[in-house]
């Protein structure tokens, strides 16, 4: 029987995006491992179903699957991150009680922790996304099918393999999906309906209401989002769906053939947005060189955004703003379109991107010679396959992968996550401020109390103790940065301040200019030669700021009321 032209499912980004970590997955954690899970859970009552406490997969991890507590608690905590609907203010007083703990005390908080038992199965389950298959890649070539380019988000990566962009890859997103329904469904099966027949095995509401982490849907051409076990269940839909009233549960084969039947690519997510986005025509300064400025209104950037079309209820992880290959242009905003967006930054190279205003999450990838200051972002910061990128942000995780000569100043409850393949990467304590940011911070939950910039946790197999791929910046190098704009609002510092190693290097710094200032005052020079010794200093700083590229930035900051709109 055809689908109803209507009724639409898609998978969620967010899940894979920031759930689905970007390295194979540990070989323990395959499927027969993870529907073990939901069996052990069961026999640990109230603390295992259905809802996991994190002190039952603790004991599973560390003790049954064999991996590091570190590792572990990433896996809980970002599943909890992404599938719970925690306050703001919830999120402020763990990061600030957690702050203050001892070790012990710690430790029984995590302990108390709890997600979706189902939830989080599912969550193990699709990070076999990232699993890489010899068998499959000798068939065809490749682990995921070749995604068609575009002309905002071309796929083409000098020296970076095809499979390697799962957070632009929606379209990969629906294959794993496809491919794996089945296993999916049996992961979420009653264990003792094992023994029946293929024909017989039915899945409980509560089964399918876990798959609304990873799917969403819609019975009005996306107009509106249903959670998948309201679609299911709708009468007109329950011969297909396998719903039935009497047994109050669902055919895992029926469901299964609806899902793959009514699965299509998701209708906000980067595809869609690229293809049917409103293009959005934020300033961007260029250089007064005139050479410069006719190439970048030739190779102007791309800005979308899906806004118009993600229901209003439903904008948390769906609202999308793309940039795509912005190049020697700053751009600084602070407005109702950016808040609680999900930024994708794709193919800037030589730009300064101001984004002051609270986000939901940020993507950067494919950047070079780009600096990056963002507001605070909820969830997550991900930063893949750049180049001397600099990034000043808030966040409530951030994760590295395949990243060279990149300068990461961080806020942040969470150690950074460091994946495969980077190299040179300088962590640093946020040095920013501007008067909009500890309203924004109240915002998404995100305090001064807890700051781990400087704990990263390395995951995967290129990480060696004797050759680290990052370093602390040292204070030698490290300079506060100023925002250049005004803005209505109370914060006049950075928040929680600077370490104290940093602190002294400013405070140092401070007293030789100071100093020389000084030197300079007491020199007995005349009035001609205040004015030539004068104006040969202007001239160096001239030549420095030409030399250096900062020329060009401040040129661009002379865009009239960029961050304003």
């Amino acid at each position: 029987m055809a689908s109803d032209p209507n009724v639409s499912l898609w998978v969620k980004a967010e899940p894979f995006s920031y759930g689905a970590l970007h390295i194979a997955p540990h070989p323990r954690l395959n499927f027969t491992n993870i529907k073990k899970i939901v069996i052990y859970a069961k026999t640990k009552a109230e603390t295992g179903f259905p809802r996991l406490s994190y002190s039952v997969w603790r004991h599973i991890a560390c003790n049954k699957l064999h991996l590091s507590e570190e590792l572990a608690w990433l896996y809980f905590s970002t599943c909890h991150l992404l599938s719970e609907n925690t306050s703001a203010v919830e999120r402020l007083e763990w990061d600030h009680r957690i702050s203050e703990a001892t070790d012990l005390i710690k430790d029984g908080m995590k302990n108390k922790v709890r997600v979706g038992t189902l939830k989080f199965v599912l969550f193990l389950y699709i990070q076999q996304l990232n699993k890489v298959s010899l068998k499959a890649s000798l068939v065809a070539g490749d682990e995921w099918p070749t995604r068609s380019s575009s002309p905002d988000l071309d796929t083409s990566g000098r020296n970076t393999p095809r499979n390697s962009n799962k957070v632009l890859d929606d379209h990969s997103h629906m294959v794993f999906i496809q491919n794996n329904i089945h296993e999916i469904l049996e992961l979420l099966l009653e264990h003792d309906t094992y023994g029946s027949s293929q024909g017989d095995l039915s899945l409980t509401l509560e089964a399918v209401e876990a798959l609304g982490f990873i799917l969403a849907g819609s019975v009005d051409r996306c107009k509106t989002m249903l959670p998948i076990q309201d679609i299911a269940m709708l009468q007109t839909l329950q011969h297909r769906s396998g719903y039935s009233k009497l047994m109050k549960s669902f055919s895992l084969r029926l469901l299964q053939n609806w899902i793959k039947d009514s699965l299509v690519q998701n209708p906000f997510g980067i595809s869609a947005c690229i293809a049917s986005g409103r293009r959005l025509s934020w300033p961007m300064g260029a250089g007064d060189d005139s050479k410069e400025v006719k190439e970048s209104s030739n190779k102007r950037g791309r800005i979308a955004t899906n806004a118009h079309v993600v229901p209003k209820e439903h904008m948390k992880g769906n609202k999308i703003i793309i940039m795509s290959q912005v190049g020697k242009q700053t751009i600084s905003r602070s407005s109702s379109t950016l808040e609680n967006s999900s930024v994708k930054i794709h193919r800037c190279h030589s730009a300064f991107l101001y984004l002051l205003a609270p986000l939901r999450s940020v993507t950067i990838e494919k950047c070079h010679n780009t600096t990056v200051i963002l507001g605070p972002v909820e969830t997550h910061v991900y930063l893949s396959h750049c180049e001397s990128v600099t990034l000043i942000a808030c966040t409530r995780m951030v994760t590295v992968s395949s990243c060279t000569l990149c300068n990461l100043y961080l806020l942040t409850p969470n150690p950074p996550v460091v994946l495969s393949g980077n190299d040179s990467i300088r962590l640093a304590p946020y040095h920013t401020y501007y008067p909009k940011l500890e309203e924004h911070m109240a915002e998404v939950g995100i305090g001064a109390a807890m700051n781990m910039w400087d704990h990263p946790l390395c995951i995967g197999p290129d990480h060696k103790e004797d050759a680290p791929v990052w370093e602390l910046l040292p204070p030698s190098d490290f300079f506060t940065f100023n925002i250049p704009f005004e803005m209505e609002g109370a914060t006049k510092e950075i928040p929680g301040g600077l370490p104290s190693k940093y602190h002294r290097a400013i405070a140092h710094r401070s007293r030789q200019i100071d100093s020389w200032q000084k030197t300079v005052k007491e020199a007995g020079l005349s009035r001609e030669q205040r004015k030539q010794f004068q104006a040969l200093v202007e001239s160096q700083f001239h030549l420095w700021l030409s030399e250096s590229g900062h020329k060009r930035e401040l040129d661009n900051l002379a865009v009239p009321q960029a961050a304003k709109h």
